[in-house]
């Protein structure tokens, strides 16, 4: 699922910045249970700034693309995202975060680089541009959730965070990838993506460097004075 095709080749292509990623010190605390809480509840709150941005990012998506089953495609994760919202905010009651304390967070630095750098290639390039801008966050987590399940290293029993883990190495979810990696081969072969390589692999590597300094915010906010109370 994530070694083969044009997803494959931009997974690989990133290299050492796709382990730094999936294999972060915020993953790898997150699977043995002692990532800090007041690390995740920072992450918690950027998250559903980040995926308002992300639904914008989906929106865009589709006004690029020129079939409808393509846009269906491309409407589906718009919905998914919309309908997850409610979800992550009932997550973060879960761990004492209303929505009206997410809603007075600024967005940190890192949430910003991140998803302005998305919108800015959505609406500078074309559809397969956006598209693998997309694919580190879309398909990353699925990689992530699986790695960290079938880890002997992960600790579930007792794991704050287990719900966490289980949610992206769900079935669901993993269709949900399918369906993004489906679309991504099918609009590179469409829009030509083996002559593009070098620019594609650029924009993929780059938001996966975000991606990493996403992670590093969270940790970076153990001692920050912005972080929730407890």
């Amino acid at each position: 699922m994530f070694d083969t095709g044009l997803y494959g080749q931009l997974r690989q292509q990133a290299g050492s910045d796709w382990l730094d990623y999936v294999e972060h010190s915020f993953v790898q605390q997150l699977g043995a249970g002692t990532l800090p809480q007041a690390a995740f509840r920072r992450y918690l709150t950027q998250d559903y700034l980040f995926l308002v941005h992300f639904a914008r990012a989906y929106a865009l998506l589709a006004s690029k693309l020129r079939t409808l089953p393509e846009m269906r495609a491309a409407s589906a994760s718009l919905n998914a995202i919309v309908s997850e919202l409610p979800l992550h905010v009932a997550y973060c009651a879960s761990w004492g975060i209303t929505e009206p304390e997410i809603a007075l967070q600024p967005e940190a630095a890192e949430t910003m680089n991140y998803t302005r750098y998305v919108l800015d290639i959505g609406h500078s390039g074309d559809a397969l541009d956006l598209l693998v801008a997309l694919m580190p966050c879309v398909a990353g987590y699925a990689e992530i959730g699986l790695n960290l399940l079938n880890s002997p290293l992960t600790v579930m029993e007792g794991n704050p965070y287990a719900s966490w883990i289980r949610n992206y190495a769900d079935e669901g979810y993993f269709a949900g990838v399918q369906a993004s990696i489906d679309l991504l081969e099918h609009i590179g072969n469409q829009r030509g993506a083996e002559k593009r390589m070098a620019e594609l692999s650029e924009i993929f590597t780059t938001a996966t460097r975000l991606e990493s300094a996403f992670w590093q915010m969270g940790l970076n906010a153990i001692d920050s004075a912005a972080v929730l109370p407890a």
